[in-house]
């Protein structure tokens, strides 16, 4: 009966491997098997030669050879590089015990545990214990060792087979045993590390003895792996023992390459990211670059103050700058918010990858665009104010050139004829009676003459009102007006020389006919209210509320309330004429009778009368229309005043929502970006609220309405805040998404996360999003960090330790020196005092890696090891080498990886 060997391996982490008694190592049935032995045996001959010929010496029979424990030591001391006890060289039992014994309990103090392998089995030549032993020295010195991503031993190697050979086809690892009797995965591990020494697009699936005598001879004879199986017999009765055996060799064979592969990975990813920051810098320069010159051509236009002369081109104006408002402007408000979205992103990948932040080409900083976009803004509400301003000016213009228009024709129908009759000398000749006449009716031209005073001192008051609002025509209006005072003055002088005349003469006039003078006095006053009120009830009027329209109706309603005391008078005129004609009648006077003191005649009067009587209902038809027109732009008003007071506290309401969400620590950063989803949704679905409010603003602007006592939102008003909604939804998302990228990659938990936000939700005493300097102190210290000032005794405080490194803390999270610590730069600094990161150090290793051990690389190293697109980049960008013994063409890795991280002035 066979006796049992039990072999556990006890490594220095306290785990324990058993490598018997488990169904997939020491298969109680195999154990019994001969060729199994067989197969054993040779294997680990062959695994202790190809150690021991570095030595000068080999075995040739595993249990006879190593009976004495001389080979066995020394077997020990190449593998492990150690030098064992001197051993003893006699030829008796007792001395070949003692040597096995040293052997075994050197192998002991290595951390393995052997259990019922004794040094006389060994000796008296146990192929069982023999094979045992030496298996318990593979897995102590051959494959322990082996790590591949955090997995050790047998699953690290099956690991690292796994990883090697799963690109190729026909192959897939999953032990030790049967997934390499096809000999494919043997070739597959070959040509992954020495594709020069076989083709195996070539290789066939169906011929596993040509697989595994091509793998097998490969590797004698160029990795310097001996034969330790025999491709004729099954893998299926190989034990798995013989393969991991054989595997490992391979695995210390590549183990220079794969540390090569992993330093070229590791450079690879950092220049990716490097280059991947250089292209976002690019679309930064470029986003800004584009903005900030749209921003220029734009100003000038805005700034550009030249009015125009008429209405109509105000008006194309005012359409231009809407389409600037609806078409030009929004695009460049969501480019404007991408460019800060843009550059807080890239400086939070800078910090992440410990890279020195991105400062942007002079004049193209965040704050230069901002400075750049407010006084864009600035200059339109400007030239939108100036806009109304002109609009209102030249309505006011229009309104009083047309005034000036109808007030100067009708004064100069009244002094047309006037300068001639005036120039008459028909007083020489007349009779007394016709020279009484004469004076009665000069006096009552005199009388008609002082009624058109104010008329003229108005026309010259819209003139010069004209001439001071800078009316386009004013020249003309200048000019008229200058011929009406000139033609005054000129009508005055004459009034006064026939004046002059008349009274000379007078005293030979004896009687005059009262009658025509009372007709004369009291008619020209009538004729004159008469004109007036015409005047009056032709006169255009501008307003702009109802208030202006019922105060002009109720002047005209005391208007008509004097017809009645007109009227009396106009019949009593009419009675002084028809007592003229009774006295003619009666006293037989045939002659034609002509007023001699008016030109005035009855019939004229009767038909200003008339016109009167019908400029009334016209007149209050105009008022009603007015008041009609008013009563449309107060629904106006108060349409536009119903959407503004209900969109404006909606804003508002969205804004604290958004400041409320992005406070909250109760849940994770996840739900806070769902919540800022959602709420963007809301916001985004509400614009057509915006769009409405446009429309009717439109609508009041056109109708000239340009006040509104309903509400105290402006159009202004509401797109500032519907502007500032889109970028507060758009940056507070950026701040979550930069939250998240900086949780995931410095491996945050969603609970420090949490306690990040407790802690600066506690100290913001201000509730504003940031503290303040003594605030994120107490923070500070409350966190453990020594930074209380130690005071002097006298009321002042010593500079301490603790205040040194409060200063350099400060210098990292607000470099602007604005006294106040932002939520970003609070997570930044606590993630960089929690987290790790790439160093330039270990970048500098891989490239020496790379440089087998040499101070400097060289181009063609850089290429034959890494991607071609990363090699050229570093090649343009790494300074030459200058130190002793460089051939030309050597490269300077440490100073370029220094520099990809800020640590010199390359």
């Amino acid at each position: 009966m066979m006796t049992q060997v039990e072999t556990t391996v006890h490594y220095d982490n306290g785990y324990e491997y058993e490598y018997m008694n488990q169904e997939d190592e020491w298969d109680r049935d195999m154990l019994l098997d001969p060729a199994w032995e067989q197969q054993q045996r040779k294997t680990f001959t062959a695994w202790c030669n190809s150690h021991l010929r570095k030595a000068g010496t080999q075995i040739e029979n595993i249990e006879e050879d190593l009976r004495n424990g001389l080979k066995l030591m020394l077997l020990l001391e190449v593998i492990s590089g150690e030098r064992l006890p001197k051993p003893d060289r006699g030829k008796m039992r007792f001395h070949k015990i003692a040597n096995v014994n040293k052997a075994l309990e050197f192998i002991t103090s290595k951390g393995v545990k052997l259990v019922s392998i004794g040094a006389e089995e060994i000796v008296d030549g146990n192929v069982k214990m023999t094979l045992g032993m030496i298996w318990t020295i593979i897995l102590r010195f051959a494959i322990q060792d082996i790590s591949v991503e955090e997995t050790s031993a047998k699953e690290g190697l099956l690991l690292w087979c796994q990883r090697k050979t799963a690109p190729y086809r026909n192959v897939n690892v999953q032990n030790f045993h049967i997934s390499w009797k096809d000999g494919l995965a043997f070739c597959a591990l070959i040509h992954r590390h020495r594709p020069d020494l076989l083709d195996y697009s070539k290789l066939n699936k169906d011929d596993p003895l040509g697989n595994l005598n091509l793998a097998f001879d490969i590797a004698e004879k160029h990795l310097d792996i001996p034969k330790m199986l025999d491709a004729e017999v099954s893998v299926l009765k190989t034990h798995l023992k013989a393969i991991m055996t054989y595997v490992s060799c391979f695995y210390h064979c590549f183990a220079g390459a794969e540390q090569a592969e992993t330093a070229a990975n590791r450079i690879c990813k950092v220049l990716g990211v490097n280059q991947e920051n250089e292209k976002m810098m690019e679309e930064y320069e470029r986003l800004a670059s584009e903005l900030l010159e749209w921003i220029r051509r734009t100003t000038p236009w805005l700034e550009n103050r030249t009015p125009e002369k008429t209405m109509a081109e105000m008006q194309r104006k005012l359409e231009d700058f809407r389409d600037y408002r609806r078409q030009h402007k929004p695009p460049k408000v969501q480019e404007k918010c991408q460019l800060e979205i843009n550059f807080n992103t890239l400086q939070t990948k800078l910090r992440i990858s410990n890279r020195p932040a991105f400062m942007p080409s002079e004049g193209k900083m965040v704050s230069d665009v901002a400075s750049a976009w407010q006084g864009l803004e600035q200059a339109e509400k400007g030239f939108e104010e100036w806009l109304l301003t002109e609009i209102r000016r030249l309505e006011r213009l229009d309104h009083l050139a047309e005034k000036f228009r109808q007030k100067a024709t009708n004064h100069e129908t009244w002094a047309s004829g006037k300068e001639l009759i005036l120039s008459q000398k028909d007083y020489e000749s007349a009779t007394l009676t016709e020279i009484r006449a004469l004076l009665r009716k000069h006096e009552a031209f005199e009388s008609d003459l002082a009624a058109h005073q104010d008329r003229v001192e108005q026309i010259a008051a819209i003139a010069q009102e004209l001439n001071e609002l800078d009316y386009h025509d004013v020249a003309a209006v200048n000019e008229r007006c200058q011929s009406i005072c000139d033609l005054w003055d000129k009508l005055g002088t004459l009034t006064q020389k026939r004046r002059e005349s008349l009274e000379r003469t007078d005293k030979l006039l004896e009687t005059i006919d009262q009658l025509f003078v009372e007709f004369a006095k009291r008619s020209a006053p009538f004729n004159n209210w008469m004109e007036g009120a015409m005047e009056d009830l032709q006169d255009m009027f501008i307003v702009h509320t109802i208030e202006e329209v019922q105060s002009l109706m109720a002047a005209h309603e005391q208007f008509k309330a004097t017809l009645p005391e007109a009227d009396a008078e106009r019949q009593a005129i009419l009675g002084i004429h028809n007592e003229v004609l009774k006295i003619s009648q009666s006293y037989g006077i045939k002659a034609n009778i002509i007023n001699p003191y008016s030109t005035l005649s009855t019939e004229e009067l009767l038909n200003k009368w008339e016109k009167v009587k019908k400029l009334v209902p016209q007149r209050d038809g105009a008022l009603q229309e007015e008041m009609a027109s008013q009563h449309a732009h107060e629904r106006l008003r108060r349409q536009f005043a119903a959407q503004a007071n209900l969109i404006g506290p909606w804003i508002q309401t969205r804004m604290e929502e958004i400041g409320h969400c992005s406070l909250e620590i109760g849940g994770t950063l996840e739900d806070q970006m769902t919540q800022l989803k959602q709420c963007e949704h809301v916001i985004v679905a509400y614009k057509p609220n915006i769009d409405k409010l446009e429309g009717d603003h439109q609508l009041i602007q056109e109708s000239l309405v340009f006040d509104n006592k309903h509400t105290n939102y402006t159009m202004e008003h509401i797109r500032v805040g519907w502007e500032l909604l889109l970028t507060t939804i758009a940056r507070t998302i950026n701040e979550i998404e930069t939250q998240i990228l900086t949780r995931d990659a410095k491996g945050i938990s969603q609970q420090q996360m949490k306690e990040f936000r407790s802690s600066f939700n506690h100290f913001d005493r201000k509730k504003n999003g940031a503290m303040e300097t003594d605030d994120f102190r107490a923070c500070l210290i409350s966190m453990g960090y020594d930074l209380v000032c130690v005071s002097n005794g006298n009321g002042s405080f010593l500079i301490s330790a603790g205040e040194v490194e409060f200063a350099r803390i400060m210098i990292l999270v607000d470099p602007n020196g604005t006294g106040n610590v932002s939520f970003q730069s609070f997570i930044d600094f606590m993630t960089r005092e929690t987290a790790d990161t790439d160093t330039a150090d270990q970048v500098v290793a891989s490239f020496r890696i790379l440089a087998t051990d040499k101070p400097y690389i060289l181009v063609e190293e850089l290429r034959r090891e890494l991607p071609p697109e990363q090699a050229e980049y570093c090649i343009m960008r790494m300074p030459p080498y200058s130190g002793h013994g460089a051939p030309p063409g050597a490269l300077d890795y440490t100073a370029f990886s220094t520099a990809l991280y800020g640590e010199s002035d390359l």
